[in-house]
């Protein structure tokens, strides 16, 4: 959904619970509304969860590059070459 299709559909929720009773009388509309309210921070919060688990990988990768390392070093102190 683009950002103006987005503020047409927040203008048209905003309008139904001004001047109707339709959200106390009827789940799908209030599940409609609901979901046009609060799918814009759905997909904030998805970005953000998005840009940690990447950052959290590329800490992975970084740290298991650098106890491979660590263990060959070991290795080799072990074997005594």
């Amino acid at each position: 959904m683009t950002d103006t299709e987005k503020g047409v559909m927040v203008r048209l929720c905003a309008k139904i619970l001004a001047e109707t009773d339709l959200y106390e009388t009827d789940t799908e509309v209030r599940n409609l509304i609901d979901w046009v309210c609060v799918s814009g921070q759905i997909k904030e919060n998805n970005n953000k969860i998005s840009s940690l688990a990447g950052g959290i990988q590329t800490n992975r990768t970084r740290v298991s590059r650098g106890c491979q390392r660590k263990i060959g070093t070991y290795e080799k102190v072990v074997r005594g070459t």
